[in-house]
């Protein structure tokens, strides 16, 4: 019976190494939980940065969005009124050609059509202007190539150079955009600006060298 016992107790682990196998186990559990703790921070990082990037996006595509639909109410009106400023270059070369001596005759028939010419030119450019379309007369300011076609140099060292002195044709723009550049004269030989622009062409208009 002696013999059984001790056979027993040598079977049967001591208590410091079910101490130990528990601490192990113990040890594994909270190792197994701090990963996977671990990778759920990770992950929740990862869903956190991928939302802030949606987010972005999104308020990128909406910008984006809003800013065409107001270019393209703002600039719909663009070709159409470009073909009108045509039209009223026409009236205001048909006034100009009316001698000074015919616009003082007393022909009341004649200073109703002149009247008449003048007054539609006038309701045009109006009509133009409602729709954003602004005119362009820089004489005095300094040359800006962006909305500006220089045509000549005129020497003045009495101004800056690159001061338009002379609008040969009058620009209009539309919005942000040059619909059509005003054509200038420049001067040169005077003292320069501070931030001097170099004297150049500025956007080509087709429609005024067809007119020419």
């Amino acid at each position: 019976m002696a013999m059984s016992d001790q056979a027993k107790d040598e079977r049967a682990p001591s208590e410091a190494e079910a101490a130990d196998a528990n601490a192990e186990r113990t040890e594994g559990s909270i190792d197994g939980d701090y990963e996977a703790l671990v990778r759920l921070l990770k992950e929740n990082e990862e869903l956190k940065d991928r939302a802030l990037r949606v987010a972005a996006e999104m308020e990128n595509l909406r910008r984006r969005t809003a800013r065409d639909v107001h270019d393209a109410r703002t600039y719909a009106v663009a070709n159409f009124a470009r073909d009108m400023l045509s039209v009223s270059d026409n009236l205001r070369r048909a006034l100009d050609a009316i001698p000074a001596e015919a616009k003082a005759s007393d022909d009341a028939g004649f200073k109703s059509l002149i009247e008449g010419v003048d007054l539609t030119e006038r309701a045009m450019l109006s009509a133009l202007e409602r729709h954003g379309v602004k005119k362009l007369a820089p004489e005095g300011e300094k040359f800006d190539p962006n909305f500006h076609q220089a045509m000549f140099e005129v020497p003045n060292p009495d101004v800056p150079a690159n001061t338009v002195v002379q609008v040969v044709q009058p620009g209009y723009s539309i919005g942000e955009r040059v619909l059509r550049p005003a054509m200038v004269g420049v001067a040169k030989g005077g003292p320069k600006f501070a931030a001097e622009a170099p004297v150049e062409p500025g956007p080509v208009n087709e429609q005024a060298e067809k007119d020419a």
